[in-house]
């Protein structure tokens, strides 16, 4: 049985951690009020959070269904200082479709490497050198940083959109959950669902206006999935708009369906020693080859996200939402 992880407001709006299993049954545990704080203090005695968790009391059961319907469920991880939690990510790291890969290697050989774009030069070393042997260095995949916890969203908050944007989408993954020891090492608590929402109208218009698609908000399910992933995931992602479904379309993830493994998606992000500063915590998505932008969907306010993954017990249902504009005024000293 998994262990899964929990964070929600009680009624009476305490923080809970609960601990759960793949059958859905979840208890609050005793003495903590937050994942990070159950977790650091892992790291402190030495223990895995499996065990850490068998070694608290166990509290009353709770009923997350109810919690989710009811906005109580946050994301399973955050940090007391906001600016210490870093939402970052990797693109082309999935396959997609067998008949698309073909047609890649097929237009590299016939074309030579000059024709193609810089995107798919990406893409291709990925596929030759995304996944090293034990003790090499692999590929370093696309690279790019969304923000810190204030940009992280639960499962059923909304996605807030910059009046700017061109364009607001979703983008159905797997996120690793990390914090890093008083010793500066990464500490991987485990998986959780993601909505990498992002700009690609923007994104669309040139390639390097990328970092500026990806400085937007990124939604987590309700449990963080403690230990490995399996190397199959399916997944649903859809959009809803009233009572209609808009677009639906299933995505796959999990090392069967990636180009890069987790471990070489791992190493080249925290490779640098600005991201292993102690306590910090870290989210990392690492990509899909599914989002409903490429289908031509335009969203519009009220749209409904939706993702579900056979891995995780409860789905993501995130609203989006346009912030109004504003005016900012630099100010001189």
């Amino acid at each position: 049985m998994t262990l899964r992880l929990i964070q929600i407001v009680s009624p009476s709006k305490e923080r809970q951690v609960l601990a759960g299993d793949d059958a859905g049954a979840f208890h609050v545990v005793e003495g903590f009020a937050s994942t990070y704080d159950l977790a650091r203090e892992a790291i402190r005695s030495g223990k895995s959070l499996a065990d850490m968790v068998a070694a608290q009391p166990k509290g009353e059961a709770v009923d997350v269904a109810v919690a989710l319907s009811e906005g109580r469920v946050l994301a399973p991880i955050d940090h007391p200082d906001a600016t210490h939690l870093h939402v970052t990510g990797t693109g082309l790291t999935h396959l997609g479709s067998a008949e698309g890969r073909n047609k890649m290697h097929a237009k590299a050989e016939a074309e030579g490497e000059a024709a193609l774009t810089d995107s798919m030069k990406m893409f291709l070393m990925g596929v030759k050198g995304g996944k090293p042997a034990a003790g090499e260095t692999g590929a370093q995949p696309e690279w790019f940083y969304k923000g810190n916890g204030h940009v992280l969203a639960g499962p059923t908050d909304a996605l807030n959109s910059p009046a700017f944007a061109l364009d607001g989408g979703e983008e159905p993954e797997m996120a690793g959950i990390y914090i890093i020891g008083d010793d500066g090492a990464p500490y991987r608590l485990g998986f959780a669902l993601a909505n990498e929402f992002s700009d690609h109208v923007t994104e669309k218009g040139n390639y390097l206006w990328l970092a500026h698609s990806k400085l937007r908000p990124a939604s987590l399910g309700a449990e963080l999935r403690v230990g490995e992933l399996p190397q199959h995931i399916e997944g649903m992602a859809r959009i809803r708009r009233g009572n209609e479904t808009v677009w639906e379309k299933p995505f796959l993830s999990g090392e069967d369906n990636m180009s890069h493994s987790f471990a070489n998606l791992e190493h080249h992000h925290f490779k640098y020693g600005l991201f292993r500063q102690p306590g910090d915590v870290h989210v990392h998505c690492f990509g899909t080859a599914t989002a409903s932008f490429a289908d031509g969907v335009k969203t519009q306010d009220g749209d409904v996200f939706e993702i579900e993954a056979n891995v995780f017990r409860y789905p993501l249902a995130n609203p989006l939402k346009t912030l109004d504009d504003e005016t900012v005024a630099i100010k001189a000293l």
